[in-house]
């Protein structure tokens, strides 16, 4: 997952890190200058030397900087994002100490690992939210068709009644021309009821009376389905915000794709400005080897990641942990 920007990543430590341990307290006296073949990339960060320790400064991390700026943008990390970045590692690097003889790469992988860590934010455990939340907990998935949002609603139920949460389906997308169907048989699939009403019915009805069933029935958390697409985007922003009155859910989840790039993190950014968004799942994550998608949208929007979609089956749904996700990028 996330391969190419993974490579190209660990290539910039590699650089960094050589050019640091190539720089040595210098055995030239003074005012004397040592003649020096033209400097590699790996040696265009150059150290400065004070009493033993080697110190980073700012000119001297300007090509490799510039090196780290183009790997993020050529991997689908947006503008703002990549400056942001930058400008984390920049804050971490220069004036930094390290002994003389000391591994730089300890240094320059903190340095990427915070960076990044700062931009990603925190994730989100549902299962915690839930287990600590008054029942039923509602949860509206927003976004457009075609980037596996029904699916994705199928498979945070099974999820969560994997981990021991009752679940009930609500049907949303009652537009979309075999969405009822598509639905009706993930639930069956995944044992889960789900609640319907006929096509072209008020998807806020449907959204009430699954919030009915679950508060008669004890069930654990309510999930909802919702229309991607209407003929034009201002009814399509005009009924989330009815099913959102008449919902009034607790959590607001924004879905798409990570493949999208930073087509991902334009619409992202529009749904969390105009319907609101409380947390964001990514789906198709194991297609894409670039990442930009999942180090952008989180930072852009300010909301955190929940999951990410790895695979066709229903299971293929990792929880959304920035830790693990910055180790795997850094190989650390």
């Amino acid at each position: 997952m996330f391969d190419g920007l993974k490579q190209k990543l660990r290539n910039v430590q590699e650089a960094f890190g050589s050019s640091l341990m190539a720089e040595q307290p210098s055995s030239v006296e003074p005012g004397k200058q040592k003649e020096e073949s033209p400097p590699s990339f790996a040696r265009k960060v150059k150290i400065l030397v004070t009493d033993g320790e080697l110190v980073v400064g700012e000119k001297e991390i300007r090509a490799p900087l510039q090196e780290l700026e183009m790997v993020l943008l050529e991997n689908d990390v947006a503008l703002p994002v990549t400056d942001e970045i930058l400008r984390a590692v920049r804050e971490r690097l220069v004036g930094t100490h390290r002994r003389v003889g000391e591994s730089p790469d300890l240094l320059v992988r903190k340095a990427l690992r915070e960076s990044l860590l700062q931009v990603l934010g925190k994730g989100f455990d549902l299962l915690e939210y839930c287990n600590g939340h008054k029942k039923p907990v509602r949860i509206l998935f927003t976004g457009v068709n075609g980037t596996g949002k029904t699916t994705t609603v199928a498979k945070v139920g099974h999820y969560l009644k994997e981990h021991g949460c009752s679940v009930v389906i609500a049907s949303g997308d009652t537009f979309r021309a075999g969405a009822l169907e598509q639905l009706a048989i993930h639930a069956e699939r995944v044992g889960i009821r789900v609640i319907q009403h006929q096509q072209g019915g008020d998807p806020s009805a449907v959204l009430y009376d699954a919030v009915e069933y679950a508060g008669a029935h004890g069930v654990d958390v309510v999930l909802a389905d919702s229309a991607g697409r209407f003929h034009n985007r201002v009814n399509l922003m005009n009924q989330l915000e009815k099913m959102k009155r008449v919902m009034d859910p607790d959590l607001v989840v924004y879905v798409d794709e990570a493949v999208a790039g930073n087509d991902a993190v334009i619409r992202a950014q529009e749904f969390a400005e105009l319907v609101g968004t409380d947390a964001v799942i990514l789906t198709k994550a194991d297609m894409d080897s670039r990442g930009g998608a999942a180090v952008s949208v989180a930072h852009t929007v300010g909301k955190p990641i929940m999951f990410l979609g790895t695979g066709q089956g229903y299971s293929d749904i990792l929880p959304f942990t920035p830790e693990l996700v910055v180790s795997e990028l850094l190989g650390a």
